[in-house]
């Protein structure tokens, strides 16, 4: 996927200067005062504001509508956080086709992108955040009930054993042994809730596996693989090891899905699944992006050294000759193609994830069936 060039289109208007965004002239250059030009730019301040500049311009070139979607959007297209929605965008504008929130939501429903699949993280998250501290709460409650319960008891045994009392103190005694009795009750309380709260934890942890495995190859879904790439990022700057990202995408699958059927089709994203899980292991990592692409995190590797890994894989994926169980009709060679790139060449994971996605695109323009490498940023 060809990355977007705000150079490509007209200067930015309208919605900057209105933000504040909008880009230095020549001329506010020349006239800016040599003290204005000694202060210090923050490195991250100065990207986040280019950033959101180019959200803009995105928005202002394709006469979109500011909204939470079309910002969602313009951010995820920019950043490659959606490559499918993404190439779905960048073909429409190479088409000479206009953008429209209509078009994009629909593109949305068909890509099924990211926007569920973050709520639907978002809501489990909180959901953890909530059963945890519901977990606390109980048993806490629990134990200062039993405490207090302990304490009482102390008392109300005190107090029955004091001979001739006199009546205060012997309703004071009844009153104690109903309070006893009462706090007895509420540990009872406390100790099924503790157990409800596991029993929620549990059924909690199976949906989220649940939902982040794709049902229909069993590997990771593209939720799942977000976490790992989080977690493999800081492992591998923790050990200064290698890490590498790559995106597979099966070739002409719509071709074969057109000639044999949408159940054949899914026979063979289950045959390549198949292929690519066998590279895997605890320092690599396969999962389903969507659709027809894969990708693939493989850790303490060069970016040659995970080449190899994938290039193997395509070569066994390559030699295979499927046939359709349902017409005994051959398949023809079934292969795909990969971009990969070196995470830590592009200084951030996002980045890295795009540089690897356009590679693939190289890939497929070049004749398919093969692996690219991506060059290095800068």
């Amino acid at each position: 996927m060809t990355a977007y060039d705000p150079s490509l289109h007209r200067p930015r208007s309208g919605i900057l200067s209105w933000l504040g965004l909008g880009r230095e002239t020549e001329q506010d250059a020349t006239s800016a005062s040599p003290e204005a030009e000694a202060v210090p730019v923050d490195p991250l301040r100065a990207a986040r504001l280019r950033h959101v500049g180019d959200i803009g311009q995105f928005l202002a070139v394709h006469d979109l509508e500011v909204t939470p979607y079309t910002l969602a959007v313009a951010h995820d297209f920019l950043t490659g956080e959606d490559p499918q929605m993404g190439r779905a965008i960048e073909a429409r504008i190479q088409a000479g086709e206009p953008l429209s929130v209509e078009w994009l939501e629909q593109a949305g429903r068909d890509g099924s992108a990211g926007g569920e699949r973050r709520a639907l993280s978002v809501l489990m998250t909180r959901l953890e955040s909530n059963l945890d501290e519901f977990s606390r709460t109980s048993s806490a409650a629990k134990s200062a009930a039993t405490d207090y319960s302990t304490a009482l008891e102390s008392q109300v045994n005190g107090l029955q054993g004091v001979e001739n009392a006199g009546e205060v103190i012997s309703e004071l005694a009844n009153l104690a042994a109903a309070m006893l009795n009462r706090t007895r009750e509420l540990e009872k309380e406390m100790s099924r809730s503790e157990l409800q709260a596991k029993t929620l934890r549990r059924n909690l942890d199976q949906a989220k596996r649940s939902a982040e495995e794709d049902h229909l190859t069993g590997l990771p879904n593209r939720r799942a693989f977000e976490g790992l790439l989080k977690s493999e990022h800081a492992a591998a700057q923790a050990a200064k090891e290698h890490l590498c990202v790559a995106f597979c995408d099966i070739d002409h699958f719509k071709r074969i899905n057109d000639t044999h059927g949408h159940d054949a089709g899914d026979r063979v994203l289950k045959a390549v699944a198949q292929t690519l899980a066998k590279i895997s292991n605890d320092k690599c990592h396969v999962a389903r992006h969507g659709g027809e692409e894969f990708v693939v995190l493989l850790r303490g590797k060069s970016v040659n050294e995970a080449w190899e890994v994938l290039d193997g894989a395509r070569e066994a994926m390559a030699d295979r000759r499927l046939v359709n169980r349902a017409s005994d009709m051959p398949f023809g060679q079934v292969t795909f193609s990969g971009g990969i790139a070196d995470v830590f060449a592009h200084g951030d994971p996002r980045v890295a994830l795009k540089a690897a996605d356009e590679a693939l695109y190289r890939a497929k323009a070049e004749g398919r069936n093969r692996i690219h490498i991506a060059p290095r940023a800068g």
